[in-house]
């Protein structure tokens, strides 16, 4: 976190005060010497986001794939780089690799080519027995909440966090980027050697996009959860792929948008 000197309004009165801000700064990911990417993340967990990143991606299918993870690496980037060392079945084709990357964010996640990719990697629909309680579920956000250590101070985090059946915290993330803490939770489950996360429910801060969904899906989530909207291709991903999908998660309240025989006593006519 940084701390600034902020002028505050209230009530007509402005006083001097001093303001926590989150902290935002470039992550370079790189394979062997190749740069592969540049993310604006919130620094800390760097070795999950890139484990996670390369992951959920497609660039490697299981853990055995890493050779290395290095960060705070001497030189120019010190603090902001990671580099990958990967094994020879993973190495890509770095200049095919760049082009797909540009392609994905000049057309800034087109639907029917974002869903067609996520069709041609052949992934499977997530475990189709996991059960959850609604009342579990409704326990959620106040556990995620209570557990946001940066943004209580700040309000600027996203988080992203996993939970077990009962409903109990298994590791949360926060970062400036919504779709950087749910690459640090898969990285981290990634790394502990806990994928696929075939019995574990991710609940995301703010809404649930498709590249959220996307990230899910490849980690073998059942159930993914967010206290705002889910986009429409985000919809449109979790029903074909038979995620089970939630949004508005506030109090007692929450919106089944696909999946609804997971949930159980949810009161679903």
């Amino acid at each position: 976190m940084d701390l600034t000197q902020v002028s505050e309004w209230e009530n007509g009165k402005v006083r001097r005060k001093e303001d926590y801000l989150a902290a935002e700064e470039p992550l370079e990911i790189r394979i062997g010497e190749e740069p592969l990417s540049v993310t604006m993340r919130t620094p800390g967990h760097d070795v999950e986001l890139a484990a996670g990143f390369l992951f959920t991606e497609g660039l490697i299918n299981k853990r055995e794939q890493i050779v290395s993870l290095e960060d705070d690496l001497p030189g120019e980037n010190r603090g902001n780089l990671v580099r990958a060392e990967l094994a020879t079945d993973a190495v890509p084709d770095m200049e095919k690799l760049r082009r797909n990357f540009f392609a994905a964010s000049s057309c800034g996640i087109c639907g029917k080519a974002s869903i067609d990719s996520v069709r041609a990697r052949t992934l499977s629909p997530p475990n189709p027995d996991f059960r959850l309680g609604a009342e579990v579920l409704l326990r959620l956000p106040d556990a995620l909440r209570a557990s946001q250590a940066v943004f209580g101070r700040t309000g600027g985090l996203h988080a992203a966090a996993l939970f077990d059946a009962a409903g109990e915290l298994l590791v949360l993330r926060e970062d400036i980027g919504r779709h950087n803490a749910v690459d640090k939770v898969i990285g981290w489950a990634l790394l502990e050697g806990r994928l696929p996360l075939s019995h574990a429910i991710l609940l995301v801060s703010g809404r649930g996009g498709f590249e959220i969904i996307q990230k899910a899906i490849v980690a073998g989530l059942p159930i993914v959860a967010s206290v705002s909207a889910p986009s429409g291709l985000a919809v449109q991903l979790a029903r074909e792929m038979q995620l089970t999908l939630i949004g508005f998660l506030r109090e007692r309240r929450f919106v089944i948008y696909a999946g609804d025989e997971r949930i159980t006593s949810a009161g679903v006519q």
